[in-house]
């Protein structure tokens, strides 16, 4: 099974995938974790990388051409990026996106990497309007057309444990008889 998990910085992605990679037997990909050693091998912080992705676009069409590529040969993989959802098209068995308000994830963010809540909260947004620009260009996705998701969840709503278990509960719950279709991820240009 191959499922992904995408979302904005702070929506539980890292807290979520850990227990559904568990639940069902999957290895953990994260194109986060990817980004952030990249940034840490030319000794700069994920925001200084970001910016530096921004006038070099082959730093992300690397990683995403990575990320793409699991997706393509595997099917036993948790693919976790912003992008995954679109970067695995119709091979992910499911597309999950979680997302909380910008001030919730500001919250986490500041409490996960020892900052104020306010600087958090302004380079998460400068952060996500760099990107969405990015997936623009590069590859013609709109970020926020949630429409090719099985399942949109915004975990500011539950706990940090009960997330994973409505996700898992979901997932266990799917009949492949009543499946009408996957929706199709159209338009994309994977121009890595």
């Amino acid at each position: 099974m191959l499922v992904t998990v995408s979302g904005p910085p702070g929506a539980g992605k890292s807290t979520t995938v850990s227990a559904l990679a568990e639940a069902f037997d999957l290895e953990h990909v994260s194109g986060g974790d990817i980004f952030r050693t990249l940034a840490d091998e030319r000794g700069m912080t994920a925001v200084e990388f970001n910016r530096l992705a921004e006038d070099d676009d082959q730093i992300d069409r690397d990683l995403d051409r990575r990320l793409r590529t699991v997706a393509l040969e595997r099917d036993d993989v948790l693919l976790e990026s912003r992008l995954a959802g679109w970067l695995a098209g119709d091979a992910a068995d499911f597309r999950l996106w979680l997302n909380a308000p910008l001030s919730v994830r500001a919250a986490r963010i500041a409490e996960r990497e020892d900052k104020s809540v306010e600087t958090a909260f302004e380079e998460t947004r400068e952060r996500e309007e760099s990107e969405a620009l990015r997936y623009r260009e590069y590859y013609n996705i709109d970020i926020t057309d949630l429409s090719i998701y099985d399942i949109a969840l915004n975990t500011g709503r539950w706990s940090a444990a009960d997330v994973p278990e409505i996700l898992t509960a979901a997932v266990r719950a799917y009949d492949a008889s009543t499946d009408e279709g996957k929706y199709p991820v159209e338009g994309v240009d994977y121009d890595f």
